[in-house]
């Protein structure tokens, strides 16, 4: 599998995404990458390295959009920036897969802009993996589609249910609705028209109907489909909450042990690494034909070096192709 990774995307953009990627290299040895971005600083970067494999290309890019950057108007003005010259890569079928730890919506944009949808989609969605008291469920969307229909989020649904049966090996997954209440008539007019959109749907025997927010840790569904303003709030919300949860919890509990201290550290690391976005490497724009990992802003390398894997391994598990035959078999 060929890569395009977007050198220049991140907080601390290029170190990181050089030493992920020499890394995932290292892991894999059917994995290609093309190092797009500002080509002498690549090169030198990749030099000071020692890398000297053939699997890394550099793809020479102009410009970067900024994390503040209005997406539409960084790509207008930098039409071959970083991203955009990811996505062509990816169009011209030069490269199977885009991974980038910059600007999301810029991402998302070149999504849309590059029309390279799976057959039947409508709009794709950000989709990430949580852990559950019942194990992990899948929220979909969290960033790509603020403005979504009915309609997509019962293609969320569909979407999410392939990838919690084939990435994440649950069999038979029952799909939720995020929402402010369980009952009838809960929320406003997108979530009203979609819970009766989906309770009438081909989907309505794994449809267990609103769910709400304290729901989705409690497992109560294995997908829970929302639009992205909501989904990204949920995703934030809960990233510092784990942040919170652990440096307070954990130095309260630390600070009452005495010989047990090195054991209650070692299983707060384990649970800790379990919660990570680095762990997870990045969250995919699923509904796309090709692979895109949507990494966090401020990605290290062995996030960048997990995304890739990730990238990898949807690919290897033909993730798409399953996305389209559940497409068509709960067609509308």
């Amino acid at each position: 599998m060929r890569i395009a990774l977007d050198v220049m995307g991140g907080d601390d953009a290029p170190q990181p995404n050089i030493d992920g990627a020499i890394a995932a290299l290292e892991a894999d040895s059917d994995l290609e990458i093309a190092m797009v971005g500002d080509q002498p600083l690549i090169d030198s970067l990749i030099e000071k390295s020692g890398y000297s494999g053939d699997r890394m290309q550099v793809v020479p890019a102009e410009g970067v959009v900024g994390m503040a950057e209005k997406p539409t108007i960084a790509h207008r003005k930098k039409p071959n920036n970083s991203i955009a010259v990811c996505w062509r890569l990816m169009a011209q079928k030069e490269v199977d897969g885009v991974v980038s730890a910059g600007n999301t919506g810029a991402v998302v944009a070149a999504a849309l802009w590059s029309k390279l949808f799976l057959k039947g989609i409508k709009r794709p969605g950000i989709a990430v993996t949580l852990p559950t008291l019942r194990g992990r469920s899948i929220l979909m969307d969290v960033g790509a589609n603020p403005a979504a229909r009915p309609e997509h989020l019962y293609q969320y649904g569909v979407i999410g249910s392939v990838y919690s049966r084939r990435i994440l090996g649950v069999s038979g997954p029952s799909i939720g609705l995020m929402n402010i209440g369980s009952e009838e008539g809960k929320g406003n007019d997108l979530y009203r028209e979609t819970h009766t959109f989906l309770s009438n749907s081909p989907l309505k025997d794994i449809y267990v109907g609103n769910v709400e927010g304290r729901g989705l840790y409690r497992g109560e569904a294995d997908v829970l489909i929302c639009e992205g303003f909501v989904g990204n709030i949920v995703l934030k919300v809960s990233e510092g909450m784990v942040d919170y949860l652990f440096k307070s919890v954990g130095s309260a509990l630390m600070e009452q042990l005495d010989t047990e201290r090195h054991i209650a550290q070692r299983v707060f690391q384990e649970v800790a690494a379990r919660h990570q976005y680095s762990e997870a490497g990045g969250a995919p724009l699923l509904g796309i034909d090709g692979i895109c990992i949507i990494c966090h802003g401020s990605s290290d390398a062995r996030s960048i070096k997990n995304a890739l894997g990730v990238a990898k391994s949807l690919n290897d598990h033909q993730l798409n192709k399953h996305i389209v035959e559940e497409m068509q078999k709960y067609s509308l």
